[in-house]
């Protein structure tokens, strides 16, 4: 049964409207929930605001005592966070666990790296203010807009969230109204670990309007994560207020086979990295670039691979149903296009997609302006693309406006061939490893969005850095004053010669 898009399922109680959230393995209700207004929304972030104040003042150690509770809690009531993103979003059993796996190490990584991150550190104060002692330390932005994504509804926002918490703000969170539930678990869990600071997470549902209110509503910072032409209205709506963001857009990542892989890991690697959660992943395989060399055996291995797989909606299954039902209008435009351009379908092809489900679809010979290639498809499908070494399929995968994450198989040249790639992040001899590492930056470049998440910069990124200098005692050059004298400066051009010159 075809899931019903959640705008068309909206309904009057009382004086606020609701909507559901549907299963989009069966179009069942999962629950309903409010659309908040722009009224709603910045009551919401004044509530944050207010409570933020007391959870700054905790310090590092405080707040971490009570986001280890929090991760202690979510520990517990596993088995209940995985069947609601399986119910909302119609993943698999153990695509949900993966990603609350992910969730959890992410939490505890947070809390436990903020004091040394964040913390007050002193600096040399270099030449000319010898006599100064000179410190930064990382101060909390206040209240943080955090919009999320539907594909992996807890991870891609505990991202922010959790990072955004452990800095010391305060958080207003509207999640996808395709994962609501999720969003308003996470909020509850919160308020359950920590009663005294209830407020302090705030959780806003609805549509593009909530999502726009909230980057009106006086936040200190938005972070989004979803598709680039959203993220340009996100920004356009930041910029009224000079809202600072971090955009976290799409990718059309590349995985580059070259003539010395491991090619049985490869195309391991490629499958996986490309159907799981149903190809729903802005940093998965969607490109294949394979050496001529290898080419022939590497697409074999993938085609048997791939064909084994298939889609549905039992806790078991390979990997569930496309969750946004206007998704398999997108890959189904894609296959049709590259098999229009003389593509090929070595496993699958249009009739793959019966939605809610699209089985593995493989094509090769696929021309590189087909939308296969050019545009994020966000389903379990692979353009794998023969070519003569692994620089050209660098050259190749560089070429997009994307620049999200990406692949390499070498056992001589990876991470040369990394360097090489233009885009945020890179695993050699591996898939989406810098996704699962807390401590490295997770983020792109390019029309895949900037600034970072996950690690110490993504600590640093939900906060204002406060530079403080104190003068130790008096110096004996100081040409910073009008009493300062032409033979002051004489000597201080003098020493900058003698020190810098050389």
């Amino acid at each position: 049964m075809t899931q019903t898009a959640p705008a068309e399922s909206t309904e009057a109680d009382g004086d606020q409207t609701r909507f559901a959230s549907l299963d989009p393995r069966t179009g069942e209700v999962v629950g309903h929930h409010p659309v908040h207004t722009a009224a709603d929304v910045e009551a919401a972030v004044a509530r944050a605001r207010t409570a933020g104040e007391e959870w700054a003042a905790l310090g590092f150690d405080g707040r971490r005592a009570r986001l280890d509770a929090w991760r202690k809690l979510l520990v517990r009531r596993l088995d209940e966070f995985q069947a609601l993103i399986s119910n909302e979003t119609g993943k698999s059993a153990d695509d949900a666990r993966t990603e609350l796996a992910l969730v959890v190490d992410h939490l505890h990584w947070a809390g436990k790296h903020a004091s040394r991150v964040l913390g007050k550190r002193r600096v040399s104060p270099g030449m000319l203010m010898y006599n100064h002692a000179a410190s930064v330390e990382y101060k909390p932005l206040g209240v943080v807009g955090v919009i999320g994504p539907w594909n992996y509804p807890a991870f891609t926002p505990l991202g922010s969230i959790a990072y955004a918490l452990a800095a010391g703000n305060a958080v207003v969170f509207k999640p996808s109204e395709y994962t609501p539930g999720v969003g308003e678990f996470l909020a509850r869990t919160f308020a359950e670990a920590s009663p005294e600071h209830a407020d302090l997470f705030q959780v806003v549902t609805g549509f593009g309007e909530t999502g726009a209110a909230l980057c009106r509503a006086g936040v200190d910072k938005v972070a989004f994560t979803g598709s680039t032409p959203t993220g340009k209205r996100v920004m356009a709506a930041c910029s009224e207020t000079l809202t600072p963001v971090l955009v976290e857009c799409g990718g059309k990542d590349a995985l580059i086979v070259a003539d010395d892989a491991d090619v049985k890991a490869a195309a391991a690697a490629a499958v996986w990295g490309g159907i799981f959660n149903s190809g729903q992943t802005c940093a998965g395989v969607e490109r294949v670039y394979v050496a001529e060399a290898v080419a022939d055996e590497f697409i074999e291995l993938v085609t048997r691979q791939a064909s084994k797989l298939r889609p549905g909606g039992e806790p078991n299954a390979p990997f569930g149903p496309i969750t946004m039902p206007r998704q398999v209008e997108v890959i189904q435009a894609h296959v049709r296009d590259a098999l229009d351009r003389g593509g090929r379908a070595v496993v699958g092809g249009l009739d793959s997609i019966r939605p809610p489900y699209v089985a593995p679809i493989v094509l090769v010979d696929v021309p590189e302006e087909s939308t296969a290639v050019t545009e994020e498809t966000f389903g379990p499908t692979l353009v794998i693309t023969r070519v003569p070494d692994a620089d050209e399929g660098v050259r190749l995968a560089n070429a997009l406006r994307y620049g999200l994450g990406g692949s390499v198989f070498s056992r001589g040249r990876g991470e040369e061939l990394a360097r090489k790639l233009r885009c945020g992040m890179v695993s050699v001899n591996a898939v989406l490893a810098f996704a699962a590492i807390p401590g490295l930056p997770f983020g792109g470049v390019g029309d895949s969005g900037f600034g970072r998440i996950h690690g110490d910069d993504g600590l640093r990124e939900f906060t204002t850095p406060q530079s403080v200098t104190r003068l130790r005692f008096r110096a004996l050059l100081n040409p910073m004053t009008y009493d300062r004298g032409s033979r002051t400066v004489r000597h201080v051009v003098r020493l900058t010669r003698l020190l810098y010159g050389r």
